[in-house]
């Protein structure tokens, strides 16, 4: 296998983007909440629902890592991140939720149950930053699929437009959290900062931030997996 190279701006890149994207998000969200024609079908309403929970679970988790003495008090870049991706998570949730209430449904405040199930698990585990990047590429990935799924499952064109504003972001996101999870595997966390040391940066550490060409959805959540009961 040839000696992979991450680029030299790759993390301030992803940073950078991601930002983007979710200003871009936002902004269609809320055209597309303004311009969203009812009535909106019952399964509708369940996929927005089922997003706000993805959500609502990912904000929990983060603010959990964020609070961790080793994140905390741990590499700089990776806090800025989890920092960041709070407000974002919390600002999809949002829109996710005011969606749902004005197609006439409820919003969820809960979290994804099957996911937290999963969250649950894992926490006893979580020893140091890689495990909390590795839970949350997890919660970022199940995120991603199921937007990109219901892209083309949901009836509302308006809908249809959400999702696909909010999916970017979520995959930057675990784009990021790759190029992450690469450096801490090879034992260099020190090189997880801006601007990046790319003499120093290892192999490997280059194309894994995107290993799909097109995103999969087989493991996207079904919309009634946290739809409001």
């Amino acid at each position: 296998m040839g000696v992979q190279r991450i680029d030299t701006r790759l993390l301030n890149q992803l940073g950078e983007q991601s930002q983007d994207l979710n200003s871009d998000a936002m902004r269609l969200t809320h055209g597309s909440l303004a311009e969203m024609d009812r009535p909106v079908s019952r399964n509708d309403i369940r996929a927005l629902q089922t997003a706000a929970s993805l959500e609502n679970l990912a904000v929990s988790v983060y603010r959990t890592a964020a609070g961790l003495p080793f994140i905390r008090n741990g590499n700089k870049t990776v806090a800025a991140f989890i920092a960041t991706t709070i407000t974002q998570h919390s600002a999809h949730a949002r829109a996710f939720n005011a969606a749902a209430v004005n197609a006439g449904g409820a919003a969820q405040l809960s979290v994804n149950p099957k996911y937290a199930a999963v969250v649950k698990k894992a926490l006893p585990g979580i020893k140091g930053p890689a495990d909390v990047v590795a839970l949350a590429v997890t919660l970022e990935d199940v995120a991603t699929q199921t937007y990109v799924k219901n892209i083309g499952e949901v009836r509302n064109v308006q809908l249809r437009k959400l999702f696909a504003s909010v999916a970017p972001v979520e995959a930057q996101h675990r784009a990021t959290l790759l190029a992450v999870q690469a450096l801490l595997g090879a034992g260099r966390p020190e090189l997880i900062a801006l601007p990046t040391d790319v003499g120093a940066l290892p192999a490997a550490a280059g194309s894994v931030a995107f290993p799909h060409a097109f995103y999969p959805s087989k493991n996207a959540s079904p919309v009634t997996e946290g739809a409001v009961k």
